[in-house]
């Protein structure tokens, strides 16, 4: 027999119960969407990560303690983050953070637990982060601990409205501050709600809000822009020797962190590797789960077409011929279900996205990988239903009720 007379001898065998074939085919469908579903949110948790990582802003670099370090969160302060900027060339701009969860109140409205930040003057420049309305505080400003404070986005619609907020006061914690800008409205970025917070001159929120430690004030955080790129690695290495003196520690050893935003999205990508693959396996064990559905099936279709095997041998039909009918069958109920399991997969992927429930992200090798896999399975768990059923003796099977 031709290819054609088998597919067509193979395609009315499975046609004959269309429900089952249908059901047959289903653990495959979710087999192949599996893939392509669990493949694209592993990749959209990469892409988040490394877009939260990237919004922090551009070329940074991220000083802070040792965690772990015995006395490292004591001994990292805002004196570090000066020598930074005085001592390290190649640089545009230092910014240190701290910050304190105050009560505050404007217009009438009051607010509680909101996260103030006490940021330097180049916190916009280094934080690629700029100011809606009104204007940042300079250093003068905060090197004279003026009692200024630029909004986010959120807190100045929840205190404020509609009304411009420059120009008016709120109170602090009962510390009245002068409200001089609102930055641009940016988001939630990680677990971080840019727009919830209110930016001071880090010297009023150490004189205010932040207890010093001995005389010492302590930072949890200094961002370090980084003029160009190339110049990247030796900006780190002067930061570690200008802090190893610093803190009199051996730079090898240090109490302190420095890392570059690849080196974090680097360290998130390890974390996640570890997910993807996890997420492989269940997804392969639905086709493989799949497949044994088919061989099953195949089985018991075997089983009940023995009379017309032994049929068709009787016509002229050799082994080879009963063979390729039988496993055309499990490979048309395997792509059959594997390009079905694809629609689904993808449509799944966009509904997602548009619902916004999780971030996703196609990954368009996932379709003709899962495509491929579904054959796989049907060729695999076909063969042994398609042998069993060359192997029949044409007697034996002609005799079969």
């Amino acid at each position: 027999m031709s290819f054609w007379e088998t597919l067509e001898v193979a395609w009315e065998g499975l046609t004959l119960n269309k429900f089952r074939s249908f059901l047959t085919a289903l653990g495959v469908i979710i087999g192949v969407a599996a893939v392509i579903i669990m493949l694209a949110v592993s990749a959209g948790a990469e892409v988040a990560i490394a877009e939260q990582i990237n919004a922090l802003g551009a070329n940074l670099i991220l000083v802070g303690p040792r965690r772990g370090e015995p006395g490292a969160a004591r001994n990292f302060v805002y004196e570090d983050a000066q020598a930074i900027a005085a001592l390290v060339s190649g640089i545009v701009g230092v910014s240190a953070e701290e910050f304190s969860m105050q009560p505050l109140e404007g217009s009438g409205v009051r607010l509680e637990d909101i996260t103030i930040l006490g940021v330097d003057a180049a916190f916009p420049l280094v934080r690629d982060y700029g100011v809606a309305q009104g204007r940042f505080f300079t250093a003068e400003e905060a090197e004279r601990r003026l009692k200024v404070a630029v909004l986010g986005h959120g807190i100045a619609q929840d205190l404020f409205g509609a009304e411009d907020p420059v120009g008016q006061t709120l109170t602090i914690a009962a510390t009245r501050f002068t409200i001089i800008g609102v930055m641009t409205e940016k988001g939630m970025v990680g677990d971080t709600d840019y727009d919830g917070r209110i930016y001071i001159p880090i010297t009023v929120l150490f004189q205010y809000y932040a207890r010093s430690q001995m005389g010492r004030d302590r930072i949890r955080t200094a961002y370090v822009k980084v003029e160009n790129m190339e110049d990247l690695d030796r900006v780190i290495a002067r930061i570690t020797t200008v802090l190893a003196e610093k803190h009199g520690v051996n730079p090898a050893r240090p109490d302190f962190t420095v890392q570059t935003q690849q080196e974090i999205i680097s360290a998130q990508e390890a974390t996640t590797a570890t997910f993807r693959n996890l997420l492989a396996w269940v997804a392969g064990v639905s086709l493989l789960v799949g497949g044994i559905g088919i061989m099953n099936i195949m089985l018991v279709s075997v089983t009940e077409r023995t009379r017309e095997i032994g049929l068709r041998q009787a016509l002229g039909a050799n082994p080879d011929d009963v063979r390729g009918q039988f496993l055309l069958e499990a490979v048309i109920l395997s792509l059959a279900g594997g390009v079905l399991g694809a629609l689904l997969g993808v449509g799944g992927t966009e509904l997602m996205n548009a619902l916004g429930t999780i971030r996703m992200a196609l990954v368009p090798a996932s379709i003709p990988l899962a495509f491929g896999a579904a054959a796989a399975v049907g060729i695999f768990f076909g063969y042994y239903p398609a042998n069993q059923a060359a192997q029949l003796d044409p007697i034996e099977a002609l005799r079969r009720e």
